[in-house]
């Protein structure tokens, strides 16, 4: 299945839904093993219509990415590639095998001391996509006040900002408008939690309800809910069973009653 993309302000576009390479599949450290049960489902998620993959150097995974991707077969330009990385991009690029990747985040704001650090911060980003090492530019974790810093300085503007995002984060939802008005896409993580971390919630009734109604598990009502509001979903399973619920998820046309009851 193709999954639909999202137009970014520099005119890219990202997939809205991505597979995450962290949570379940972190490693602690450099000397653990090539993970190949990682590669596989990557391969099965690539093969069942996945092009966007989420990957970081603090995960640990990109080796298991880049030969994941190599072992699939399809065209590079086909495969949208994020990554968030704290540190040198070009080694990274080394062990994904790529020689770009499409959108480059900056991990987090607390890396720098104080606010106004995150200025040459972001420049030095605004150099890694002159170079062509990424097609575009964004950030993760930052809150509306750390975009403002950056913004005083910045020739080019983030195009997505990625943090924890669903129903019972009531704050990352208001950030929506601000974000939008500046230009900005916003992804989520964590955005299953109200079945994952936080169970036995106001929501309980409510998924139960609507993944009944349209017989669809939960976790795809809660995709849908968040690919209805133009947020980019990051998930990830162990499981290749489960890939198939994103389908599900993107077949699935919440009704804005529905909409309002998970808000």
């Amino acid at each position: 299945m193709k999954f639909p993309s999202l137009p970014l302000k520099d005119g890219n576009s990202i997939p809205l839904i991505g597979f995450g390479t962290g949570t379940a599949w972190y490693k602690e450290g450099p000397e653990e093993p090539l993970n190949r049960d990682l590669v596989d489902i990557l391969k099965a998620a690539i093969e069942r219509g996945f092009r966007h993959i989420d990957a970081s150097d603090a995960y640990g995974t990109e080796e298991e990415v880049g030969i994941a991707i190599k072992k699939c077969g399809i065209l590079r330009k086909e495969i949208f590639g994020l990554y968030d990385i704290p540190i040198s991009i070009q080694s990274s690029l080394t062990k994904l095998q790529l020689d770009y990747v499409d959108l480059y985040l900056l991990h987090s704001p607390y890396l720098a001391r104080k606010s106004s650090d995150l200025q040459p911060i972001w420049l030095s980003m605004e150099q890694v996509k002159a170079s062509g090492k990424a097609k575009s530019i964004g950030v993760s974790n930052h809150q509306c006040s750390h975009i403002e810093v950056l913004l005083n300085v910045a020739i080019i503007i983030p195009v997505l900002n990625q943090l924890e995002f669903h129903p019972y984060l009531q704050r990352a939802y208001d950030y929506l408008p601000w974000m939008r008005a500046h230009g900005i896409e916003v992804a989520s993580f964590n955005g299953l939690t109200p079945i994952t971390k936080a169970r036995s919630g106001p929501l309980d009734n409510i998924l139960v309800e609507i993944s009944a109604r349209h017989q669809i598990p939960k976790n795809a009502v809660l995709i849908s809910w968040q690919i209805a509001q133009n947020v980019v979903v990051t998930t990830t399973t162990t499981k290749v069973g489960r890939l198939e619920d994103c389908a599900a998820a993107v077949q699935l046309k919440l009704s804005r009653e529905e909409q309002e009851k998970i808000t």
